[in-house]
């Protein structure tokens, strides 16, 4: 197996060898299989839950299950990545993600489902945590760009595509394919990973199972309390959660001080660079958050489109992505990520305030426009941003930078989701209006974040 360590020298050849292109086909793949399942699972829910005679209330867990899981366990997976290697982390939630995805889809009540689900988000979680780490080692240094520009690519595309992705499905099988259909993918991308993914070096470093369970308590609990507050929960349940979150945290990051290798990263954070950037990511993925709940709602309820409609008018954001973002990703290797950042987010809230200020009867020519500049936007920050995250890092803690790519992602979202159920509980009908409005102001504060980074001192080591 070719090892590649911090040792090697940075000068490597642009080509990539057929077993690095093997290796990254398989990453690309495990990543939009798990991209994929946070998208599909919101759309077939109606459906999901008519067939297993459930509630809509109860139903919720079957989203709920698989973001606690992979938030609560995303660093603890980067953590062991940097111990034990990520490659085996990898490899390990590929073979988890599999065997739970047939659970899904041989699932037959809505327990089952749901602990199926805990099981998939836990294997996807392993495999976002390290997904970006091993790019970078795949790909010589003066081109990681153009590798996490094809990461961006795959995650943008596939979040964005996903309810177009299961409505077909759904159009044509039964909601089980939405899973099953990972099987076969999934074992393909496994036996790519098997004999082509780099191995890294293992650190000296012990995993602590106490502070992996103060992390999962700490993001479980944020995770529930966000859960429990959009779907207009008991204010006794989201305190409770926020207080379980507060205090766990808090002696997490007692627990964690002058750790060389801090599970919560908290030494990458005191970086300039790496803060700004995982603030930017934070802001960004909120925002798309934000417009891909509120946008099938609002073009449904307000503008009375019907549910094809609306995912065909979905899809001009995840095409412009895949075009903008590896061209982006070649940018990053060439200008200053906060620059490219900057407009792109910029771009982005503009194209957001455009659809908060849509006239009431718009065209499908100025719905289609509108997705394009907000594609444009968010195309042209991701790659860019990930990039900042994994160089201003150093090389021995590429696990946590990794795993906060994830984290951020994956928060972002669901801070998103969260405040598009808090418009809809506060403006009725004019929910969409309201969390599209806050999508761009999110996005704005995410243009300035990204570039105060071209000011940031002492950020790369």
């Amino acid at each position: 197996m070719t090892q590649f360590s911090k040792d090697l020298p940075t000068e490597r050849p642009d080509t990539l060898t057929s077993r690095e292109l093997r290796g990254l086909v398989a990453i690309l793949v495990a990543i939009a299989l798990a991209t994929l399942d946070t998208a599909i699972a919101n759309t077939a829910l109606p459906t999901i839950a008519a067939d297993l005679n459930a509630s809509p209330a109860a139903s919720v867990w079957i989203i709920n299950a698989y973001q606690l899981a992979a938030v609560a366990t995303l660093l603890p997976f980067a953590a062991l990545g940097g111990i034990v290697g990520h490659r085996k982390v990898f490899l390990g939630g590929i073979i988890v993600f599999v065997a739970s995805s047939a659970l899904c889809a041989l699932a037959w009540s809505l327990p089952t489902l749901t602990l199926a689900r805990v099981l998939q988000g836990i294997g996807a979680a392993a495999i976002m945590s390290v997904n970006a780490a091993l790019i970078s080692l795949i790909f010589p240094p003066q081109r990681i760009g153009r590798g996490l520009g094809l990461n961006a690519l795959v995650v943008g595309t596939c979040f964005a595509a996903g309810p177009t992705i299961a409505s077909l499905v759904l159009s044509v099988a039964t909601w089980p394919w939405l899973f099953a259909i990972n099987v076969p993918l999934g074992l393909f991308a496994l036996a790519f990973a098997w004999s082509s993914l780099p191995s890294s070096q293992p650190t000296a470093l012990a995993f602590n199972a106490l502070t992996a369970l103060l992390n999962v308590l700490t993001f479980g609990a944020l995770i529930f309390a966000l859960s429990q507050a959009a779907q207009l929960g008991s204010t006794s349940s989201v305190v409770i959660a926020l207080v379980v979150a507060v205090i766990a945290g808090a002696l997490l990051l007692r627990r964690e001080a002058g750790h060389p290798a801090p599970m919560f990263p908290l030494d990458l954070l005191k970086r300039p660079m790496f803060a700004l950037s995982a603030l930017t990511a934070f802001c960004a993925f909120a925002t798309q958050g934000l417009a891909f709940v509120s946008l099938p709602f609002f073009f449904e309820t307000t503008l009375g489109r019907d549910p094809i409609q609306t995912g065909f008018l979905m899809t001009p954001w995840s095409i412009v992505v895949a075009l903008i973002a590896p061209m982006a990703g070649r940018l990053s290797d060439t200008y200053p990520p906060g620059l490219l950042g900057g407009i792109g987010l910029a771009i982005l809230s503009a194209g957001m305030l455009s659809f908060a200020l849509l006239p009431s009867d718009p065209s499908a020519t100025g719905i289609i426009i509108r997705m394009i500049i907000c594609g444009i936007g968010f195309g042209f920050f991701q790659a860019p941003n990930q990039k900042a995250l994994m160089t201003s890092a150093p090389r021995e803690r590429a696990s946590g930078a990794s795993g906060t790519i994830a984290m951020a992602r994956l928060i972002g979202q669901a801070t998103g989701a969260a405040l598009v159920a808090l418009s809809f509980g506060l403006s009725g009908k004019h929910g969409p209006v309201l969390a599209l409005s806050i999508g761009a102001g999110f996005a704005a504060v995410g243009s300035v974040a990204s570039g105060l980074r071209l000011v940031a001192r002492g950020s790369v080591t």
